[in-house]
């Protein structure tokens, strides 16, 4: 007889449940739902997760919750599933047949997802036995973020994760556990500002709030109280505001909507902390909204709550004409009332209201029937927002974590980690030997092998997101000549690729340093010298070290006739003389050879601009040794550097512009596209005139009504170049105008 009730009431819990979660959908996709509800059922049966909570319990609170924020039904059906290929085997095939690829994707998105929990929970812990600083804490926070965000293809798969923690948080605030607290905060660590920067407040105020409740139990009992003390007579004074406003902008001719804002005690406690003020300071516990239908009537609103309360200086902040970086745009304004009293006002359109309540929610949903006609815009909006999500909102003071997160592009980034469970962001393409130099320099010169995931992989293998790289060393040893072919595709990334280089041309300058020994020994032992003390000797020389002296000598760059006189004593070492002022030997600083280049990592050498590609300020550049005639400088791009660098990588010279002069000028090509015309290459040379622009080539071809006009001209740097083609383009007939 039990179980039959048991039953019933599990019947009628499904129906009802049913009923909230298809709200909003068509039939068909209800009934989707309650396939979905039974096969949930049957596969979770009476299993728990490590929580305690019954996993159908959670999978369900779960789906209600996405359904509250009115996501599409695969959406629903993903979260019902979610655990479903964790004890079935041939789940994700169930799924995919039953219910459609779309909902399949989404489950093992969140399966992805769950490959975090034991990185971020080892985190956690690290953090709390002190083992990192705080800064190493925040830029590691940051790249869990990123990283959860590049573990995923469908942003609806992060808005399910969310879902998920808030449904555990409300399950430990009915059930305590000492796993709360841990739980509660990676919540504000990871999840909480992740719902902030994706706009879905709803979930950011109850996961803040409970986690609040679970860490500081005392102080979250001690701010309820207060917003409760006088909860009637706070909502008839509210009541009051809203009717009043109402009427005084219906005098004016706006038609709005006004009603309290609902009340969140972590951000209330958080603004006390944070501006070190008492519960009375804080303005915003009494607030009002007001949403309008246009832009205009925002202002004219904010001008009648001025007229209806005094404003509070230094309480009004207008983020329409200077939007916050998430693209929140509302005016904030915290007024005082006759009898004392403060209230906050946000007026804003219903576009800001939607954007700023439903976010990335409401853009993401994804549409039903045909393809809407405003496509176009609607992926355009996808796209901004998740350039949104690089977090540049939330950098902390460390410039060194702002030199290697704050300008890292999801889409671009690639999210690995170390044995260790530390998070190491990389390019997308970036290789084991790319990790392994960016984890530390020796781990990379030493680095002979990798496992990802624990499988043996060529050093060449390019990393995924959520992948874990092991490094395999020997003791001791140095990179290989191989990893610097680009052909190979050992190394991806610029910084691992300039330690390689270090690392072998600090060979060649313990080779040059030998070789100096030997001719600085022979040199003493012909002079009958050998004794000589070489340091104090390599000081009258005017050189810092003996290592200096020893280079000088191999590059036959001492003055042998100065050396000779100071080592047979024809110059004292103790005496000054015109010989001591005018060192034999002075080190040079990096040569620049002509049009300002700087040729890094090496002395004065003979350098020439590429005729292929005519580089020029501030194009990225590098430089190329020829046999015979020095350093050929080319564009980073030319194809014809390209297919030398992959032939001869050890030829490769890093360089760059130096000190480039306004004078100096560069030959460039344009190539001008147009309609034949009398007078046509005319105008054109006027241009090159007005600018002040030297033409030293021209070549110019006309075939049925169509002209090509082909020129070298010297020009001081990219910007003149681009301000002459936007004008040439401006010519009558111009087709186009391009650098060649």
């Amino acid at each position: 007889m039990v179980s039959v009730v048991h039953s019933v009431a599990a019947q009628s819990d499904d129906r009802h449940s049913l009923q909230t979660l298809s709200e909003g959908l068509n039939p068909e996709e209800s009934e989707r739902i309650a396939a979905a509800l039974a096969f949930a059922r049957e596969v979770y049966g009476d299993a728990c997760l490590g929580s305690g909570e019954g996993i159908w319990s959670h999978a369900l609170g779960m789906a209600l919750i996405v359904a509250g924020l009115r996501l599409d039904v695969d959406s629903r059906l993903a979260a019902l599933l979610f655990a479903v290929p964790a004890y079935d085997e041939h789940g994700g095939q169930k799924i995919a047949s039953r219910l459609g690829k779309d909902v399949a994707q989404l489950v093992q998105g969140i399966s992805r997802l769950n490959r975090l929990r034991p990185i971020t929970r080892g985190f956690m812990a690290a953090d709390r036995d002190g083992s990192s600083t705080p800064q190493e804490t925040r830029a590691q926070v940051e790249v869990l973020r990123k990283m959860l965000l590049a573990m995923v293809e469908d942003i609806r798969v992060v808005l399910l994760r969310l879902a998920s923690r808030t449904q555990t948080l409300r399950y430990y605030a009915a059930n305590p556990d000492e796993l709360r607290v841990q739980v509660a905060r990676e919540t504000l660590e990871l999840y909480s500002p992740l719902a902030n920067r994706l706009g879905v407040w709803e979930l950011k105020w109850e996961l803040e709030d409970l986690s609040f409740r679970f860490l500081h139990p005392e102080t979250y009992k001690k701010v309820a109280r207060m917003l409760d003390e006088k909860r009637i007579e706070r909502e008839q004074f509210i009541a009051g505001a809203i009717e009043r406003v109402k009427a005084e902008l219906a005098e004016v001719g706006i038609s709005a909507e006004v009603y309290g804002r609902p009340k969140h005690i972590y951000s209330i406690w958080n603004k006390m902390r944070k501006k070190g003020v008492e519960f009375s300071e804080v303005y915003d516990i009494r607030a009002l909204r007001v949403i309008v239908d246009s832009v205009k009537d925002c202002y004219t609103a904010l001008g009648v709550v001025h007229n209806i309360w005094t404003p509070i200086p230094k309480e009004f902040d207008d983020y329409i004409s200077n939007p916050k970086g998430n693209y929140y745009r509302s005016l904030h304004t915290a007024v005082r009332c006759p009898d004392g009293r403060s209230l906050e006002v946000q007026i804003r359109t219903w576009e800001m209201h939607r954007h700023a309540e439903l976010g990335v929610a409401a853009h993401w949903r994804y549409k039903e029937g045909s393809k809407p006609a405003n496509e176009d815009r609607y992926d355009e909006k996808i796209a901004w927002l998740r350039q949104l999500l690089t977090w540049k909102d939330e950098v902390t003071d460390s410039s060194d974590w702002v030199r290697h997160y704050k300008q890292a592009a999801l889409d671009e980034t690639i999210y690995v980690m170390t044995p260790q469970g530390k998070v190491v962001d990389l390019p997308r393409g970036a290789t084991p030997l790319d990790f392994a130099y960016r984890v530390h320099t020796d781990l990379g010169h030493r680095c002979r092998g990798a496992k990802i995931d624990g499988v043996l992989a060529p050093l060449n293998t390019a990393l995924e997101t959520g992948q874990r790289v092991e490094i395999i060393t020997v003791r001791q040893g140095g990179p290989s000549r191989d990893w610097l072919n680009p052909a190979l595709g050992y190394i991806h990334t610029k910084g691992a690729r300039t330690k390689v280089r270090q690392w072998f041309a600090s060979l060649a300058l313990e080779q040059t340093l030998a070789d100096g020994k030997v001719i600085v020994a022979k040199e003493l032992q012909r002079l009958g010298q050998g004794g000589l003390n070489i340091e104090e000797l390599a000081h009258r020389l005017g050189l810092a070290k003996a290592e200096d002296l020893y280079i000088a000598a191999a590059r036959s760059e001492l003055n042998l006739r100065q050396f000779q006189s100071l080592v047979r004593g024809d110059v004292q070492l103790g005496a000054e003389s015109e010989a001591t002022e005018r060192p034999a030997f002075a080190l040079r600083a990096p040569a620049e050879g002509p049009k300002g280049i700087l040729i890094v990592g090496v002395d004065k050498l003979l350098t020439q601009l590429a005729r292929c590609c005519k580089p020029a300020p501030p194009d990225p550049i590098e430089g190329f040794v020829t046999r015979g005639k020095g350093v050929s400088i080319h564009r980073v791009d030319c194809p014809n550097f390209q297919h030398l660098a992959a032939l001869h990588p050890e030829r490769v010279i890093e360089t760059d512009w130096g000190g480039a002069e306004a004078q100096e000028v560069f030959a460039t090509d344009i190539v001008v596209d147009a309609h034949d015309r009398q007078g046509l290459l005319r105008d054109v040379s006027e241009i090159f005139a007005k600018e002040k622009i030297n033409v030293i080539g021209v070549n110019t071809q006309s075939r049925q009504g169509k002209a090509r006009m082909g020129f070298t001209v010297e020009v001081h740097n990219l910007q003149q170049l681009k301000r002459t083609l936007e004008l040439i383009h401006g010519v009558e007939g111009v087709v186009a105008a391009r650098r060649g």
